[in-house]
């Protein structure tokens, strides 16, 4: 954008723009998981609008009444916006350090989020922290749809991810378990759905 378009701009809206422009990146972040027909892998702003749907279409199946669904939804569409930085670090990577991934999410949190005037940077931060720490009943419910997700594209792709990284059974089930804190429906579903993949053959046989 050049120099011209900013002119009759005040700096609250620039700061908005620059927000944009750069969360626009999110699109070139590739996840280890794929679209539901296995044709390709997914992106990241595919994902957190995806499961930002999903939170409005089984928002009746949360374990806690009166949620506030639109925090849910801001909590979904911003979460791995932090992926423009650190990239997509894949779940059943023992190898990672979990405390330096955290650090330096956080980092790019702040980085990302402060593009945006100084209200709006203060809401998206809290926001991204609340649903890290999956404290409360809104986090809760974020993350669950964030584990069933993936499951879902595992099932429906006949195991694309699950195959092709070598996952197994027992692995997607201890890391979807959390699930149930925010959903104990959702985590019938999430297990069932995995049990069922498992009997089709859709995970790695070796």
């Amino acid at each position: 954008m050049g120099p011209g378009l900013y002119q009759d701009m005040d700096s609250r809206l620039q700061k908005q723009i620059a927000f944009l422009v750069e969360i626009d990146r999110a699109k070139q972040v590739i996840r280890q998981t794929s679209l539901m027909d296995g044709s390709r892998q997914e992106n990241d702003a595919e994902h957190s609008w995806h499961i930002a749907i999903m939170a409005v279409v089984f928002a009746e199946y949360a374990n806690a009444e009166d949620l506030d669904i639109l925090r849910i939804i801001k909590m979904l569409l911003i979460h791995d916006l932090v992926e423009i930085d650190v990239g997509d670090v894949f779940l059943y990577d023992e190898n990672v350090d979990r405390s330096e991934k955290h650090r330096r999410e956080h980092a790019a949190a702040k980085r990302i989020f402060n593009l945006l005037p100084p209200d709006q940077a203060r809401e998206f931060l809290d926001l991204w922290t609340e649903f890290e720490a999956c404290e409360t009943a809104e986090a809760r419910f974020a993350k669950a749809l964030d584990g069933l997700q993936p499951v879902l594209q595992g099932f429906f792709s006949r195991g694309w991810c699950w195959k092709t990284h070598h996952v197994t059974v027992d692995q997607v089930l201890k890391k979807k378990e959390s699930v149930r804190l925010g959903s104990e429906r959702l985590w019938k579903l999430t297990r069932d759905l995995v049990l069922q993949a498992e009997e089709r053959g859709y995970f790695p046989s070796d």
